[in-house]
């Protein structure tokens, strides 16, 4: 293959540059995949501003990027994947249990060993695909269906997460919904809402785009995250907090209504953080986690392809994967920027 294989690379903290790799040499239960678009993430962010993201803490050089769609350019030796010339977005986890932790079996995503593409969450490191060409294990390659194109398809994997994030809510059909933090994971949750029927939905956010996003993709009403008494006052049966502040938790507590629920899908930082547990107490409200997601990228996958779920307004730029250094910094800016697209 003549053509240059480039990757975005995290060498430590504030330091990413746009490296020359070779290109992968694939194993037998694995395609060579061209990706086409990746999108930046807030892991991907902290692993360059902060050298960690959470508890997993950047200590080798690292391929970030885990929400990528491109298409097979060799297809797997074993004959398990898609062929040559598919179209294919990507699950990025890979399951694995640890003897003698527990943890549903019908809930993967909850699995303690689980690596996923572009975290230092284990060493070595499980190396992203922020790459013109990538090998990926043909079990992570979903294909696209006739007429979703690439770049349709290149929010599938945050999409993914706002669907479970949902799904953990319940029955949201005739329902009120309040969302915490619109960017664009919040922003995609707004777009599921709408789209499982939610009868009203309410937008929080410290700044204006984010909220022009939301009234986009199906928010009825929007709130400025300071107006805490506005926030009280809409008294959601559903609260979604993807902020993953403390301050978010404590608006989506006051803004649920007495024996509401809350989807806690915005990842606070590492351990004790301030909580309205007594307020919850006595409205009996319902905490509940959402964690990345299990199969429920194949029915987003169906959504995006039948046009039941609309998700456009949350790209507000791309970047040529030679300017990921400027594509990251517009990415920072949550305050001007929703999802921010790479093109390799």
């Amino acid at each position: 293959m003549s053509e240059s294989n480039i990757a975005v690379v995290a060498h430590a903290k504030d330091d990413l540059r746009v490296d020359v790799v070779p290109v992968p040499v694939v194993a037998a239960d694995e395609a060579l995949v061209r990706v086409a678009f990746g999108g930046v993430c807030g892991s991907d962010l902290h692993y360059w501003t902060h050298g960690a993201a959470g508890e997993s803490i950047l200590r080798d050089p690292m391929v970030l990027g885990h929400e990528v769609v491109g298409t097979v350019e060799t297809a797997a030796a074993d004959g398990s994947g898609p062929a040559r010339g598919t179209l294919v977005a990507v699950h990025p986890a890979t399951p694995r249990p640890v003897e003698g932790v527990r943890y549903p079996e019908d809930r993967p995503n909850l699995a303690p060993g689980t690596t996923y593409l572009g975290s230092a969450a284990h060493r070595p490191h499980t190396e992203g695909a922020f790459a013109r060409f990538v090998a990926l294990p043909s079990r992570m390659l979903r294909p696209l269906p006739a007429g979703l194109s690439l770049r349709d398809a290149a929010l599938v994997e945050p999409a993914s997460v706002a669907w479970h994030a949902v799904s953990r809510a319940g029955d949201v059909a005739g329902r009120s919904a309040l969302v915490i933090g619109t960017g664009p994971i919040g922003a995609l949750v707004i777009a599921v809402l709408k789209r499982a029927g939610a009868t009203s939905i309410t937008a929080v956010d410290m700044h204006e785009k984010p909220l022009e996003i939301a009234r986009a993709l199906g928010a009825t009403a929007t709130i400025a995250a300071t107006d805490v008494d506005a926030i009280a006052a809409v008294q959601a049966d559903i609260v979604v907090e993807s902020s993953g502040s403390w301050r978010g938790l404590a608006s989506a507590v006051r803004g649920a209504a007495r024996g509401g629920r809350v989807v806690m899908v915005g990842l606070l930082p590492s351990g004790e953080q301030p909580a309205l547990v007594s307020l919850a107490i006595t409205r009996e409200l319902e905490l509940v986690g959402s964690f990345r997601f299990a199969d429920e990228i194949d029915e987003v996958i169906a959504a995006l392809a039948d046009g039941s779920l609309i998700v456009d307004a949350v790209v507000t730029h791309e970047f040529d994967a030679e300017d990921a250094l400027e594509a990251f910094a517009v990415a920072a800016d949550s305050a001007s920027s929703g999802k921010v697209l790479l093109r390799f």
